[in-house]
């Protein structure tokens, strides 16, 4: 498994990451213990949580992480968040909160620090510079190592640099944002903002919760026991015929590779660089050992075009 640094900072981590929002709700934590076990042994050493997942039973995926790393702890990056609503009175990026949402989270993982924060979403009701003067003193007490964005506008995360370089703060080393074959909007600033600014781009939704795993075809009812099967939202938001269309046409290109589609969509996101690590659900061993191989495919400049000229 390749290490990438995440941005201009020395924190690496492993190509493929295990996104860990299915803890705890489509998850039990047996199920959940064999996930990120099966992780480990295929070299992944980056694991993205959040306080808040899985929605609607905020904090259990943390905890079941927590248990199933055990010792070895120490060999990972754990990735978490802080900012959404846990709560009516717990959210935001004030001082307040955000230190007692750092200590929930140590508590509920079973760690003494975190390796990478997230501030969720942005808090418009507190100034950005007395969320980075927070995130700065936890650092500096040695609570949290790195600090990132997630669901910044670029003109926000382009704020919180000069903010923290002005004040002489920890910065902010990746963003993550929603990033796929299917979804390519951080291309036009996004991704020029973190390669000027020397941010790492962490995707989500960088399946497109699996219309590019190949599962759905067009004509053909969803599979029974799909995450898209089991949530009509999901559904409507991903399962539209263009995405479908797009989607087989880009197989049928990586089929001529030798490829398979999921193999693509996990190139295509590592081609260049600007995204250290692809962070990708899983509920079996086998889907582990399938996204592990995926991240060892390393797109030709060739192949890289005749991508864009199928999506453009």
């Amino acid at each position: 498994m390749e290490l990438r640094c995440v941005g201009a900072s020395g924190l690496k981590v492993s190509t493929l990451g295990i996104g860990c929002n299915n803890f705890g709700g489509r998850l039990d934590y047996s199920q959940s213990e064999v996930v990120v076990h099966a992780a480990l042994d295929h070299g992944v050493t980056h694991f993205d949580t959040a306080d808040v997942y899985p929605m609607g039973d905020g904090g259990t995926s943390e905890e079941y992480l927590g248990k199933a790393l055990g010792v070895r702890r120490s060999d990972v990056v754990v990735a978490t968040k802080f900012g959404m609503k846990m709560s009516e009175q717990m959210s935001g990026g004030s001082r307040r909160y955000l230190v007692q949402a750092v200590e929930a989270s140590l508590q509920r993982l079973d760690t003494d620090w975190i390796d990478l924060l997230y501030f969720h979403a942005p808090d418009a009701d507190t100034p950005i510079d007395e969320t980075l003067r927070a995130l700065d003193d936890l650092i500096k007490v040695g609570k949290i190592r790195y600090i990132a964005s997630s669901n910044f506008v670029p003109w926000q995360t382009v704020e919180a640099h000069y903010v923290a370089r002005e004040l002489g703060l920890n910065r902010f080393i990746a963003t993550q944002e929603r990033y796929s074959l299917l979804s390519r909007k951080v291309e036009a600033e996004t991704i020029p903002l973190c390669q000027k600014y020397g941010l790492g781009l962490v995707p989500f939704f960088p399946l497109e919760s699996g219309v590019l795993s190949g599962k759905y075809e067009i004509g053909k009812p969803v599979p029974e026991g799909t995450r898209l099967s089991k949530s009509k939202a999901l559904a409507d938001m991903f399962l539209s015929d263009t995405n479908l269309e797009i989607a087989a046409k880009l197989g049928e290109f990586a089929k001529g590779e030798g490829k398979e589609l999921i193999d693509l969509a996990f190139a295509f996101l590592l081609r260049d660089g600007v995204v250290p690590s692809v962070i990708a659900g899983a509920s079996t061993p086998a889907q582990v050992a399938r996204n592990a191989k995926a991240v060892e495919w390393q797109l030709s400049s060739e192949q890289a075009k005749a991508v864009a000229q199928i999506l453009d």
